[in-house]
């Protein structure tokens, strides 16, 4: 199923950048896999339920999800649902797609069991408003389950290489900011409990290399 766009839903960047974007994150699946599918499989292990996944991409988590689950996604380039559903059929998934971004959702109060977001939170407009929409949705006890490349250390020259890098790769790579400290706004936004790891992903983008992942808790 896909639905309307919602009102609060926006897209980044021209069309055939979203397009080329769209086609670059289908054929770096397997890369993808190989540099984050142990952690992705531990991080995901007891999904179950109702689960969100917040700009899911191309499909990149699907192959990590059992089949038991109704999963929801919330992506606002359009040009990405024709391999979501491909990746759905591939997995066996019950999919359902919102052309939307994740800082208003159409979704109940305390309805999912769960909230994915990986290597999103870069690239949103508001980030506090997609992690406090997150845990509206999540029921108490739900799980926000994250894995983002962040800012590197402030003086370091990676964080320079950042920040100079920051306008043109927004612009490359459909919004995305590689000197977010989003680590700052999951430790602000209220969950009952908050585990993050930092560590330097095998990418091979060195200013993209740090790296954080965990577990937040409603």
């Amino acid at each position: 199923m896909i639905s309307q766009p919602h009102p609060a839903c926006a897209s980044h960047g021209p069309r055939f950048i979203q397009r080329a974007f769209a086609w670059i994150m289908h054929s770096q699946d397997d890369t993808m896999h190989k540099v984050y599918g142990e952690r992705k499989q531990r991080l995901f292990d007891g999904l179950r339920g109702s689960v969100a996944e917040i700009g899911p991409g191309a499909g990149a988590n699907f192959r990590y999800y059992p089949k038991n689950i109704h999963l929801t996604a919330f992506e606002p380039n359009p040009f990405m649902h024709s391999y979501l559903h491909d990746e759905a059929k591939k997995y066996n998934l019950d999919l359902s797609i919102h052309t939307c971004g994740a800082e208003q959702t159409p979704v109940e109060d305390d309805s999912i069991d769960t909230v994915i977001c990986t290597l999103v939170l870069c690239s949103v407009d508001d980030p506090p408003a997609v992690v406090s929409e997150a845990k509206r949705i999540l029921k108490p006890g739900g799980r926000f389950l994250f894995i983002e490349h962040v800012a590197a250390q402030p003086g370091t020259f990676r964080r320079t290489v950042q920040n100079v890098i920051r306008p043109a790769w927004n612009i490359i790579g459909d919004g995305c900011c590689p000197n977010r400290e989003t680590w700052s706004v999951l430790q602000g936004a209220g969950f009952s409990e908050c585990q993050i790891e930092h560590f330097i992903g095998e990418i091979p983008i060195p200013f993209i290399k740090p790296h954080i992942a965990g577990v937040a808790v409603k």
